[in-house]
């Protein structure tokens, strides 16, 4: 079974997740998002496995998120997309796919319901 985490090394959150993921004996594909950030396509496909809209996953802290005026409701998901291309540090992490399944991360702990899943 393919799985990938979408992973920031600097991220202690992201770190555990990594080290859960080995411990349980995956070896995930490593994606340094902020040095490789998923194209839209594959950014669409990973929210339709969470079932999570775009906003759902923006990361506020440490972020352009504000100057951008991401907060506008009235913001459509193309200009989020178009930021998002732009500063990827704004797409929340780790995000881990797994099978037909994906799930940010955040808190670590949601990533043993994804080991769970992939094993029964």
């Amino acid at each position: 079974m393919e799985v990938i985490i979408y992973h920031n090394p600097a991220c202690g959150t992201s770190r555990k997740v990594l080290a859960a993921l080995r411990d349980a004996g995956y070896e995930p594909q490593v994606v340094e998002y902020l040095k490789s950030p998923p194209d839209r396509a594959t950014l669409t496909k990973l929210l339709k496995r969470m079932g999570k809209s775009l906003r759902e996953i923006l990361r506020k802290r440490g972020t352009p998120y504000e100057e951008l005026g991401l907060d506008n409701p009235k913001l459509s998901d193309d200009a989020i997309f178009e930021a998002i291309e732009k500063h990827p540090i704004l797409i929340e992490r780790p995000i881990v796919a797994m099978g037909t399944k994906a799930a940010l991360c955040r808190p670590a702990e949601i990533v043993q319901e994804l080991i769970a899943q992939a094993k029964k």
